[in-house]
């Protein structure tokens, strides 16, 4: 017997290989997928501006990010774009969308809901540019399951309603672009509050897990898989908390522990290992 709604999600015909080069566009779902794919070594750009919601916020990071000549090494072959709402503002003075009012008076902006075809443009925009830099760039589009309390929980619906429907005229028209079904997951397949922080809003660090386990799943192939493998125990090490970090032992070990990180490194050239938040 069956006590939740599970939700299939067809492997990927390609697949992100171990330590691949990813940008990270959008909502704050994105950042904490971002980051979680940062510590296993991916060599990711996450938000490089900031959070965005929207999807003309997301054309505006892809415009940022390729545009900077600092940059040109980065160019994604994978870019994951998460969509949090169709809501954008615009200040009155200059007629510009911005992607963050700064705590300003909201009188200085007008806000506007954008339509399904404005969401489509905006993203078409946005995958075009990539193309432009990259030809073989592979895009996943996502739609965060955060819900915005501010709009009110039924116009959090429909703005969501919005996204979804955006994100399939971009997929039934674009081989090279698949939607990962993360605000599924959550709604349909989780569907609990224990799966959420406790301001009963944003998915908890269980749920985040979760849905990277369901991705990997999906995208991952098996040489990226062992690499992984090869890589958790050297993560754990290195994000291992000593009593005594000044002591001789735990020099030793961090020594030993770094040698094993440059045999890993000369087994898989495209790892270069990065301190990531804990990591020592």
């Amino acid at each position: 017997m069956e006590f939740r709604t599970r939700i299939e999600i067809p492997q990927s015909d390609w697949k992100i290989a171990p330590c691949e080069k990813m940008l990270f566009a959008g909502s704050c779902f994105a950042d904490s997928i971002g980051h979680r794919f940062q510590e296993e070594q991916f060599r990711c750009e996450v938000n490089p501006f900031g959070v965005m919601y929207n999807p003309a916020s997301i054309l505006h990071t892809v415009a940022g990010f390729l545009s900077d000549s600092e940059n040109k090494e980065k160019v994604p072959n994978v870019a994951v774009f998460t969509l949090g709402t169709n809501h954008i503002y615009i200040l009155k003075e200059t007629g510009e969308i911005v992607d963050n009012c700064r705590k300003r008076p909201q009188s200085l902006f007008v806000e506007k809901e954008l339509t399904v075809e404005e969401c489509a443009s905006y993203l078409q925009q946005a995958i075009d540019l990539l193309r432009k830099a990259n030809p073989l760039v592979k895009v996943i589009l996502t739609v965060s399951p955060i819900r915005y309390r501010k709009y009110g929980y039924h116009e959090s619906q429909l703005s969501k309603a919005t996204l979804l429907l955006a994100v399939n005229q971009i997929v039934a028209s674009d081989v090279n672009a698949d939607y990962f079904p993360a605000y599924e997951i959550v709604n349909d397949e989780l569907r609990d509050y224990r799966f959420y922080k406790p301001d009963m809003l944003h998915p908890s660090e269980q749920t985040v897990e979760y849905i990277y386990e369901q991705f990997a799943a999906t995208y991952f192939g098996e040489d990226t898989f062992k690499f992984l493998k090869e890589w958790q125990p050297l993560k754990e090490a290195l994000n291992h908390k000593p009593f005594h970090p000044e002591s001789e032992e735990y020099k030793e070990f961090i020594n030993k522990t770094m040698q094993k990180v440059d045999a890993l490194s000369k087994k898989y050239p495209t790892f270069a290992f990065k301190k990531i938040n804990k990591l020592q």
